[in-house]
């Protein structure tokens, strides 16, 4: 079982979610977060004044998978989530060591 976490483009979240549950994903978790990478944040002009936005608003994507499924997974998200320019993203792969439905007590690949 792997953790699958992806950080995308907050506008290419619906695409990436579609996707997914063409694959026959059934779940993910979703969080707005804010970070920066080689982009280094921008300028923008509010009421004449410049100032610096350091963090930039992504999407972070958290899909509990079966190890057949990990490969399928990137790939849909690579080719849904990519617009070839920087700030992209980035898709971080972990081993899950155990997993536990609290509703039913099922474990591991049945609670995924």
């Amino acid at each position: 079982m792997k953790l699958i976490t992806a950080i995308i483009k907050p506008f290419k979240l619906d695409d990436v979610r579609e996707a997914l549950s063409e694959i026959g994903l059934e779940g993910l978790t979703l969080s707005e977060v804010n970070g920066f990478g080689r982009q280094k944040g921008h300028t923008e002009l509010y009421r004449g004044a410049e100032y610096v936005v350091d963090f930039l608003p992504k999407m972070k994507l958290e899909l509990a998978v079966k190890d057949e499924m990990v490969e399928r997974v990137i790939d849909t998200i690579l080719e849904t989530a990519q617009t070839g320019k920087i700030g992209d993203g980035k898709i971080f792969v972990t081993n899950i060591e155990h997993i536990a439905r609290i509703r039913t007590g099922e474990t591991d690949n049945e609670a995924i």
